[in-house]
């Protein structure tokens, strides 16, 4: 973006701002009240990604960029940032992270140069915190907002840095099949509960197990969503075709499309 359309851009959320002419809706708006829309517009730059719009992909980055720019408009008017000085930290800190591209720091492989970004990042985190005052935990820096799977994944990920992990995957295998068993166990004792308590254990370990396999697992359930709804999907139109609703079938017979649209939709 050239200069003249970001200080356009900045000069028109200024205005939206402004106590007497700006917009009702825009002054009412405070950090917490736009963090819904923040988390919905980078999820639409996701989907446009993975749907590979380039030209929403466009319009999504925008109205990303419209919240980063309607967050610092706010923080300027409390005296707290504006939006030079985000831009000015996010600079500092690739410079800060890329000390092979903009310094003399040569790393000899992918896997050195990934510690070195994360001892960065421990570091960063550190001096911020001590500034601050507040208690260093190896988990700082994981965002509680995070959906639950990528939360998992990452809180995971920074324990097995600091090496609280399997050593390898067969253990993993094994905690995935203990922690079902406890599943059942709860359910046969009817606590609902200790249900809840033992899927989310479940859940935990799958995280572990996907970590261990190189799988991304918020990647893999999307996939999976994205796979059972064209395959239910396919259900419905054999229903439709024989003038009928999903409830008018048996089950017996809606496994039998399901196992016939596993055959048709299986990729070639």
């Amino acid at each position: 973006m050239g200069l003249a359309k970001t200080e356009k851009l900045l000069s028109i959320m200024a205005h939206l701002r402004h106590p007497d002419r700006g917009c009702a809706w825009d002054l009412k708006q405070d950090f917490y009240s736009l963090m819904p829309y923040t988390i919905e517009e980078a999820y639409e730059v996701a989907d446009a990604i993975e749907r590979n719009d380039l030209d929403d992909l466009r319009e999504e980055l925008g109205d990303l960029l419209l919240q980063v720019v309607f967050h610092s408009q706010m923080a300027e008017e409390q005296g707290l940032f504006n939006f030079e000085q985000v831009a000015g930290t996010i600079t500092q800190k690739l410079i800060n992270r890329h000390p092979h591209v903009f310094g003399d720091v040569v790393y000899s492989n992918d896997e050195e140069r990934q510690r070195a970004w994360d001892e960065a990042k421990v570091k960063e985190r550190k001096a911020k915190n001590k500034v601050n005052n507040k208690s260093e935990s190896v988990l700082s820096g994981v965002a509680i907002n995070l959906p639950a799977l990528v939360q998992c994944e990452k809180i995971q990920d920074k324990a097995a840095y600091h090496g609280f992990d399997w050593p390898d995957v067969e253990p993993v295998f094994d905690k995935v099949l203990e922690e079902l068993g406890e599943v059942k166990e709860a359910w046969i004792e009817e606590d609902q509960p200790h249900i809840q308590e033992e899927i989310g254990d479940l859940l935990l370990v799958v995280v572990n197990l996907a970590r261990h396999l190189k799988v991304n697992p918020e990647l893999a359930l999307k996939e999976a969503n994205t796979k059972f709804s064209k395959r239910f999907n396919y259900i419905e139109q054999q229903v439709e075709a024989s003038k009928r609703s999903l409830r008018d079938c048996e089950l017996q017979e809606l496994d039998a499309f399901w196992d016939e649209a596993k055959k048709v939709l299986k990729p070639k």
